[in-house]
């Protein structure tokens, strides 16, 4: 029971390396896409903020965090399915 509950965590683990999250802030000025392995694979930044440094720099920030609490919300949701939502000592929340 514990070795398929492994396997399957794994198995889960691995394909969230595939999964992906997509994450836009201020009016859609800057957009990131993150995989539940919280990668950050692309950003996007609108041309309208890009001679603004400090609000770009706010937004950017905004977007990485956003992203990385949306993937871990994701990781939490996916590990969840196999563990029944139970704690599972040594696997800190959101660090699966």
């Amino acid at each position: 029971q514990m070795q398929k509950m492994q396997a399957e965590m794994a198995r889960i683990q691995e394909e969230l390396g595939q999964k992906t999250v997509d994450v836009s802030v201020g009016g859609g000025a800057v957009s990131l896409t993150i995989t539940g392995h919280l990668e950050v694979k692309s950003i996007k930044i609108s041309q309208e903020v890009m001679d603004d440094q400090e609000m770009l720099e706010d937004l950017i920030l905004s977007a990485v965090n956003e992203g990385i609490k949306q993937a871990q919300a994701l990781a939490n949701q996916e590990m969840g399915k196999v563990t029944g939502n139970m704690k599972i000592p040594g696997l800190p929340p959101g660090l699966f």
